[in-house]
């Protein structure tokens, strides 16, 4: 039993990893852009042929909304929490409950590790 939530643990945390790229330093994680890589978030949520397209248009609108709140210095965060609330009202209508369960999860963790300050909820 311990060894199968440690392996859970850890593909999570694989997951995790996989889903965000882009920023490596922690100087700059304030400024992420928003870039997902989206072939390794549908494998994650096991997107449909309809689904993936959706969350695909919802993952480029979300990095130019992102570029948005970056560069505006003055509300960045407004703006940023803003981008994320947004990005999470698409992915709601575009998945299931399970799908959209652990998007949020995996969103959550990204936004913590990329080093963004916004309350996820559900």
């Amino acid at each position: 039993m311990r060894k199968m939530g440690l392996t859970l643990v850890a593909a999570l945390a694989f997951s995790v990893s996989a889903f965000a790229e882009g920023v490596k330093d922690n100087n700059a994680s304030a400024n992420w852009d928003g870039s997902i890589n989206k072939a390794k978030l549908t494998k994650y949520l096991k997107l449909n042929g309809a689904q993936d397209e959706k969350v695909a248009d919802i993952c480029d609108f979300f990095k130019a909304e992102m570029s948005l709140a970056n560069k505006d210095k003055a509300n960045k965060s407004e703006k940023v929490r803003n981008a994320v609330y947004g990005n999470l009202k698409l992915m709601k209508e575009a998945l299931d409950a399970e799908q959209y369960s652990s998007y949020v999860r995996l969103m959550a963790m990204t936004l913590r590790n990329k080093g963004i300050d916004v309350n996820v909820d559900k």
